[in-house]
């Protein structure tokens, strides 16, 4: 299934300038491959760094944690609402590989580990041009709002 931005804000809470996913390529049970496009105009290139222009690395991980969270919701056929939360609840073994700048597109692919009690374990790793720029292992829950 492919999903486009419409659809991607159906299933994420995120607006700009957060939203972080641009395309959803392929959606299954237990993966989930989408992308990022790169522009120039991102809010935060004039700041990191002006000559030198670089996504920064926490922001390529916060679009993998969202690609992983849009799975969670799609998995679940949940919409966020006032009722309902998509939470990012942990990060493990996160390696930066490669900088990220205008022009490039990431690709971020992500694999389910483990399903329980509504947290969801994935495995994401984002490339650009089949060059890896960032791996990490990610956790995110599914909760009713209090």
């Amino acid at each position: 299934m492919v999903m486009d931005i419409d659809e991607i804000r159906r299933y994420l809470p995120h607006r700009y300038p957060f939203l972080l996913v641009d395309r959803v390529l392929e959606i299954q049970e237990n993966r989930i491959l989408a992308i990022k496009n790169v522009t120039v105009n991102e809010p935060f290139f004039p700041g990191h760094f002006p000559y030198h222009p670089v996504m920064p690395g926490v922001l390529i991980v916060e679009a993998l944690a969202q690609a992983a969270a849009l799975m969670s919701c799609w998995v679940n056929n949940v919409v966020p609402t006032e009722e309902w939360d998509v939470l990012f609840a942990g990060i493990d073994k996160a390696r930066f590989k490669r900088q990220v700048i205008p022009g490039d597109q990431l690709l971020l692919d992500l694999s389910m580990l483990q399903n329980k009690r509504g947290f969801y374990r994935y495995k994401g790793v984002a490339s650009v041009d089949g060059e890896l720029a960032v791996e990490s292992e990610f956790i995110c829950a599914l909760r009713i709002k209090p």
